[in-house]
């Protein structure tokens, strides 16, 4: 499974509103719900296990699919575009000019990625622009994870309930929000390329460990430990 959140994006990208501001425009709209839409899609033929097993299972269960893709959409989709808004929310703090811009062909890789049984997610970037210090690139990146590792922690409570009063379906959004949010933070703080990861450990080493190395171990017990999500 290969699900690169898509980190800070620089200057470019894309058309810009005149001043830093959270205000959304009509195109960036359109691509946070394609992009959503899209992940959903991905995610819930990924965890049907694969592209086969999707197509029975809507054929066999349409209704059975589209809980499959609610929960897709209200776990992984929230997941990453609330990354991506994090980006934009800590740029436009900075007095920089933001703006999500959707990557339409890695999203039909994603789609295409899952019907093979793996997925790889790189639905688009926040593209900024303004002159930041190192500091403020450094959390700009950083706060793509932090928003994932705060929405793992509020699924706790949905498995937890789910579990505790027998309700498969709480337990299931529940858990799956958690693992991939786990995983989304622990995956984008990885210091190579273009992940947020490489972005914090040049700003400041100590903060990547604080970071990065918590969210890796959390991680590897949650989802390929304890097997939570899957």
């Amino acid at each position: 499974m290969s699900t690169p959140g898509g980190g800070r994006g620089g200057a470019g990208g894309g058309r810009f509103e005149p001043d830093p501001s959270l205000r959304f425009s009509a195109q960036e709209i359109q691509d946070l719900l394609i992009a959503w839409l899209a992940l959903g899609v991905a995610f819930a033929i990924f965890f049907a296990g694969g592209g086969q097993r999707a197509i029975a299972l809507v054929t066999g269960s349409p209704t059975a699919f589209a809980v499959a893709l609610v929960v897709s959409l209200l776990t992984a989709g929230v997941g990453f575009l609330l990354h991506e808004l994090g980006h934009k929310v800590m740029a436009v703090r900075y007095g920089n000019v933001a703006a999500f811009r959707a990557e339409y062909n890695m999203l039909f890789l994603a789609i295409m990625s899952a019907f093979l049984g793996f997925i790889f997610a790189a639905p688009g970037a926040v593209h900024h622009r303004g002159r930041l210090t190192e500091r403020q690139h450094g959390l700009i990146a950083l706060a793509g994870p932090a928003v994932n590792l705060v929405l793992a922690v509020v699924f706790v409570p949905l498995w937890i309930a789910g579990g505790v009063a027998g309700i498969g379906l709480l337990e299931l959004l529940g858990g799956r929000g958690l693992a991939v949010n786990l995983f989304l933070a622990a995956f984008n703080m990885i210091p190579i390329g273009a992940l947020d990861g490489k972005t914090v450990v040049g700003w400041s080493k100590t903060v990547w460990l604080g970071v990065a190395l918590p969210s890796i171990a959390v991680t590897v017990y949650v989802v390929f430990v304890l097997g939570v999500g899957f």
